[in-house]
């Protein structure tokens, strides 16, 4: 798998807060302790706007600056906002051209100036993101990619109306669940939790994002690595990036 598109420039890719930048350094940390076999990883979310988009921006930035080769893939088909968010204009090729058979695997991904990451856009809009995603195309992208990356980082819509996440999920070897602060209802977590669940995708943690500071000009993120203890039914926290 080889790239054939030039360079795609993005903007708006550093984030100038402190506490954030060390969020993101210990997320990606705690999911380099999960082990080498996860590999594939999955962000999505409850709601539209909790912050999954710019979480998994952020950690394919930070893992590629450690020397880590990062692919990360938007498959959010139904409403993207990677290419709006980072600049990208003029006709670029995506997820859902692949998928449809009008584009080949390598001419969907792009070298961009973040320093070892390339990107898969979501595409055109498609009216039937699920049918694409549970499409062998879409397993054979993570299984190709997993030859040439150190990870791929997925980008899913939300899940707690949607199934394309729960597809998504089955192809990953884990997900990481991002949690607006306030933001979202208990009850629907734990629908999204369950679904993640039945996928037989491997649960991570969860990202607690736009936590009190945000509204002055700071934004904060938790990451929470929990383990399930067979002895005593628990869940155990593992460690926590915070203020």
């Amino acid at each position: 798998m080889e790239c054939r598109n030039q360079q795609l420039v993005l903007e708006q890719i550093g984030n100038d807060h402190y506490f954030y930048n060390e969020a993101i350094k210990t997320l990606r940390t705690n999911i380099q302790f999960c082990g080498s076999g996860i590999q594939a990883v999955m962000f999505t979310s409850s709601l539209p706007d909790e912050g999954k988009s710019d979480t998994t921006f952020s950690l394919a930035q930070s893992f590629g600056s450690i020397g880590k080769r990062v692919l990360l893939i938007d498959a959010d088909i139904r409403k993207s906002v990677v290419a709006v968010r980072h600049g990208i204009r003029g006709k670029v090729n995506g997820l859902s051209q692949y998928l449809s058979g009008q584009k080949t695997m390598e001419e969907i991904i792009y070298p961009t100036n973040v320093e070892n990451m390339d990107l898969v856009l979501a595409g055109p809009y498609s009216p039937n993101p699920a049918e694409l995603l549970e499409d062998k195309l879409f397993e054979n992208l993570i299984e190709e990619a997993r030859k040439q990356y150190d990870y791929i980082l997925v980008d899913t819509p939300p899940m707690g109306n949607l199934i394309d996440g729960a597809i998504v999920a089955s192809k990953c070897d884990g997900a990481v669940l991002v949690i607006e602060s306030g933001g979202v209802s208990y009850r629907l977590v734990q629908k999204v939790k369950s679904q993640l669940e039945r996928s037989g995708c491997r649960l991570l943690g969860a990202v607690l994002s736009k936590t009190g500071g945000e509204r002055s000009g700071k934004y904060y993120n938790r990451y929470y690595k929990k383990y399930y203890d067979k002895k005593y039914e628990k869940y155990k926290e593992y460690e926590e990036a915070k203020r």
